[in-house]
């Protein structure tokens, strides 16, 4: 089953794909520019000790986002079945 969430709410070592980037001005600009675009495979790769900064591995390099800017990218991740029973 597949949900879209904001990538601040993915866990390590998930994968999903990109869908939607709300961010507008400089800051979407800057998204964009790193590669975060609609239909972009990515994978969690790792979060700092106090969940902040966030390691997201896109394409073949690893970039780090803010969890504001992770707030900003909308993302389609599988959900399997006893996740969502415990939700």
């Amino acid at each position: 089953m597949k949900r879209i969430i904001n990538m601040r709410q993915m866990s390590v070592n998930q994968k999903g794909v990109i869908k939607k980037v709300s961010a507008k001005g400089e800051m979407g600009r800057r998204i964009r520019e790193m590669g975060l675009v609609p239909e972009t495979p990515i994978q969690i790769q790792g979060r700092a000790p106090l969940k902040d900064p966030v390691a997201v591995k896109v394409r073949d390099f690893v970039l780090t986002l803010r969890n504001n800017e992770a707030n900003y990218i909308m993302v389609e991740v599988d959900i399997e079945e006893d996740q969502n029973e415990k939700a």
